[in-house]
């Protein structure tokens, strides 16, 4: 397994690896101590690969702020810690984030930030590089696994030399893209334990503002650290026209698409090494700066009147990966080059039926969203996570999504703020059981305590269903697989103030019941919690039954069965129905791919000709279905 060979392969080994499992053995190399995390593509598998490695302590945390500030703790104590988030997750980390870089370390304290450039799988594609502008922090980007695993060992030690916290700015390519990397050997690290300091840990006013003046000092000094920082490389070239400044993966998009113009690759990117590009700049015609996503260096050298035009955003776009197909037009228009466009002429494909995002067949929140699509008269607040692709086709049963937990507080607001139109409108939060431990407590706190009326459906899965399947405090197990206390949802949202009364545990899978308590519970104007208590299809703690199958001689073709968005239902067979009153109705015949059906039984329950039934199990020595 990769996980053995990240683990056990001896110094001077090449192994073909990620960014995040780069980074995961730069950390342990490192000797790092304390790991913490909240999963987060595209940085989730950073944890993941980092659990398997001997003498350091991981974890999965309830959210962002609370694994950095574990990390902040194990650094307090001396040992060398370091935290993973993507980017949307330092939102919820900046609090201690922004306290920590004027008190400093003790042991290296190492975060990876990994940035959704293109929005794979994140709701806004922010750029973590203006947390180091913000927070006078060094920032180092890697433009490949070799890099990252080089970076991710230099920044333990950048921060210990320098007295901070270090960021190393990744992105969705680095994360997930392979490349050969060569691994060294442990250095071993012990603890210096924790020596207590008030006037620097306490931060109270009057001891963060003694230190601030220690943080402006530490900026000259990184200045300089970057001025000679061998991760910022001059590539030379005989086309002097244009000088391209890049950073990250652009630098290979850069470098495969004009190979001979110089550039300069930056690798530690904050503080800029303004003194390096300014050499830069006297050998060139003009620079093009080429960075993803903010115009953050350009904006720097604009303000430092270089002796050269400075281009970047002004033929560049600000969002998306910079890939060559987009810089070289870009490129070539600056330097009056007209761009061939190649006639490739291709065989037309075969049609394909557009496949939209849904989830998984039998996945226990299709019951709700399909129960969802059918109470009238309802404002729906959604989160993030899996439940969130119930804002699509079948069911189109999220009014709002806005950020990790904020179902709550938008549900409560939604509720105060409602006007004449609204007046007669029932308000339901929709949010997981990892989302709800992660922001989402605080939020029912508020709408108890400020009597809002507002029924939320707590989804609890047992897993944090959307970046694969990991653990948390309502799951049972820890990152490494063992047994810990499991929380209980139903005790716990009455100790934020839910009545008993009102808290309902229904499985998902009974469509009669799960309909008639959410239509129950939303006239009581009063806070109430609906538990859905069914698991991940995609873990171990979800049990299988036998398939379904569609009986052709009973299929009215109704298309009932259709809403519940499983993707095991396919249509066979479309046509039109005539009534009596000369109504034109539509008509969709079906069959069930049992090979993805895993029997959760709720299709049957929405067909009315009963035409949905077991498979017949199979007969003895058979090991198919047939």
């Amino acid at each position: 397994m990769l996980e053995n060979r990240l683990v056990n392969a001896p110094a001077g080994t090449r192994l073909l690896l990620s960014g995040n499992e780069a980074t995961a053995r730069a950390v342990w190399e490192a000797g790092t101590r304390v790991a913490a995390a909240y999963p987060g593509t595209p940085s989730t598998e950073i944890l993941e690969n980092l659990a398997p490695f001997p003498d350091i302590y991981t974890e999965w945390s309830v959210n962002e702020k609370v694994s950095l500030e574990v990390a902040i703790g194990a650094s307090l104590a001396g040992s060398r810690s370091y935290c993973a988030m993507k980017h949307v997750g330092m939102n919820v980390a900046s609090d201690a984030l922004m306290t920590q870089t004027l008190a400093g370390v003790v042991g290296g304290l190492v975060i990876s930030i990994a940035d959704d450039v293109g929005f794979s799988s994140s709701q806004n594609e922010q750029d973590s590089r203006f947390w180091g502008r913000f927070g006078h922090l060094p920032i180092l980007e890697p433009a490949d696994s070799q890099e990252t695993y080089e970076m991710t060992l230099a920044a333990f030690e950048i921060s210990e030399t320098y007295d901070t916290p270090v960021i190393v700015r990744m992105t969705t390519r680095i994360c997930h893209v392979k490349a050969m990397v060569t691994v060294g050997k442990k250095i071993e690290k012990t603890a210096a334990g924790f020596k207590p300091d008030p006037a620097r840990w306490v931060m109270v006013p009057g001891a963060a503002k003694r230190q601030l003046p220690k943080m402006l000092e530490r900026d000259g000094k990184l200045k300089i650290a970057s001025e000679q920082s061998p991760f910022n490389i001059l590539e030379d070239g005989s086309d002097k026209r244009i000088g391209f400044i890049t950073s990250g993966p652009a630098y290979m998009h850069v470098r495969e698409s004009y190979p001979d113009m110089p550039l300069l690759k930056l690798g530690f990117t904050h503080p800029l090494p303004m003194e390096v590009i300014r050499k830069f700049s006297q050998q060139v015609e003009k620079i093009v700066v080429v960075e993803e996503t903010e115009p953050l260096v350009e904006g720097e050298l604009n303000g430092a009147k270089l002796s050269v035009p400075i281009h970047g955003k002004d033929i560049l776009p600000a969002t998306d990966e910079l890939s060559p197909a987009v810089i070289k037009p870009a490129i070539d228009s600056l330097l009056g080059i007209k761009t061939e466009v190649v006639q490739v002429v291709e065989t037309p494909a075969a049609p394909l039926f557009p496949r939209p995002p849904t989830m998984c067949s039998a996945c226990p929140h299709l019951g709700v969203f399909y129960t969802l699509s059918r109470v009238r008269n309802i404002h729906i607040s959604g989160d993030i996570g899996c439940y969130t692709l119930g804002a699509g086709q079948p069911w189109e049963a999220l009014d709002t999504t806005i950020s990790m937990g904020a179902s709550m507080g938008i549900a409560l607001g939604l509720d105060k703020g409602r006007g004449e139109s609204d007046s007669n409108k029932a308000i339901v939060a929709v949010i997981g059981d990892s989302t709800f431990l992660h922001m989402g407590m605080q939020g029912l706190l508020d709408i108890t305590y400020n009597r809002g009326n507002v029924t939320v459906l707590l989804l609890d899965n047992r897993a944090v269903g959307m970046t694969g399947g990991q653990e948390n405090p309502g799951s049972g197990r820890d990152l490494q697989g063992d047994e810990t206390p499991r929380v209980d949802f139903a005790k716990l949202v009455e100790a934020l103030g839910v009545a008993p009364e009102r808290v309902k545990t229904v499985d998902p899978y009974q469509l009669p019941e799960l309909f008639k308590t959410i239509r129950q519970e939303v006239k009581i104007p009063e806070p109430s919690v609906i538990i859905t208590d069914q698991p991940c299809v995609l873990i171990d703690h979800y049990i299988q039954k036998p398939a379904f199958t569609v009986v052709d001689d009973k299929c009215t073709g109704c298309g009932n069965c259709l809403d519940v968005g499983c993707p095991a239902i396919l249509v066979t067979k479309r046509g039109k129905e005539v009534k009596p009153n000369g109504q034109e109705v539509d008509l969709a015949f079906v069959r069930i791919e049992t090979a993805a059906c895993t029997g959760c039984d709720l299709c049957p329950k929405t067909c009315a000709p009963d035409a949905i039934v077991p498979l017949p199990l199979p007969e003895k020595g058979c090991t198919t279905h047939g």
